[in-house]
């Protein structure tokens, strides 16, 4: 039985876990989403939220102005996430393009230092960006105010190839609206052949109404009556026959 075991061990290590934890967290602030087995999205969802709910602490204390409960706050959420380097997908291009010195300009600082929020420095059109940044500026403020529930899970049709197992996508919770209206392809020449003899058609019924119901007007309307003498037909005479 599973007395206070609240976690599943996904037949890992424990650091094997927290690591499939981190890689699974990180991609998933990087994307939006992540694509994996539905045991491991169930046993992902908790340990974002929690992530998610450190990010939303550190913006209480920056706001509030504890420089120094913000910064600890900070530390513990890199700690239990880790701190991936981002490159903007913008840039993705260029970046696979460079050398690896480039690269690690891009990166790194000349102190050695990670870059952090992915602005242009210097000669560099773009920087690398720290995941916890993204995290506690970009991912964060759209759950503030929100109590919980920032994450859901969406089960797929498909199963993964080689052991069969079911597929889950786990996504961040955003705006709920619908997508709005969908942006429509050209019309083909055969589409727009269709559209021009169906306005033609509806044009020449609606001009068979028009001229029926003028028919229809007319005949209604009471014609001016012309006397006229009725002239009788005289009976015909019955012709005697004398013998």
């Amino acid at each position: 039985m599973r007395h206070r075991i609240r976690q599943k061990k996904l037949n890992r290590t424990m650091e094997h876990r927290k690591a499939l934890h981190r890689n699974l967290a990180q991609s998933l602030f990087e994307h939006g989403q992540v694509k994996t087995t539905v045991s491991k999205a169930k046993d992902l969802r908790p340990f974002c939220e929690r992530l998610i709910s450190m990010a939303l602490r550190v913006r209480q204390r920056q706001a509030s102005g504890d420089a120094a409960g913000a910064l600890t706050a900070r530390r513990c959420l890199q700690k239990m996430l880790g701190d991936r380097s981002l490159i903007p997908k913008e840039h993705q291009e260029a970046y696979d393009g460079m050398s690896d010195a480039a690269r690690e300009r891009t990166m790194r600082m000349s102190s050695g230092r990670r870059h952090r929020t992915g602005e242009p420095r210097g000669r560099l059109a773009f920087t690398a960006e720290s995941v916890t940044h993204r995290l506690v500026e970009k991912i964060a403020p759209q759950f503030e105010g929100r109590p919980g529930g920032f994450t859901r899970m969406i089960r797929l049709a498909d199963r993964r190839i080689g052991d069969a197992s079911f597929l889950a996508i786990v996504q961040l919770v955003g705006d709920e609206e619908g997508p709005g209206p969908l942006t429509r392809s050209a019309k083909t020449a055969r589409r727009k052949r269709a559209d021009a003899r169906y306005a033609m058609a509806i044009k020449m019924a609606k001009s068979r109404k028009a001229s029926q119901k003028t028919a229809d007007v007319a005949s209604a309307e009471p014609s001016e009556s012309v006397e006229s003498d009725s002239v009788s037909e005289p009976a015909p005479e019955q012709a005697s026959s004398d013998e």
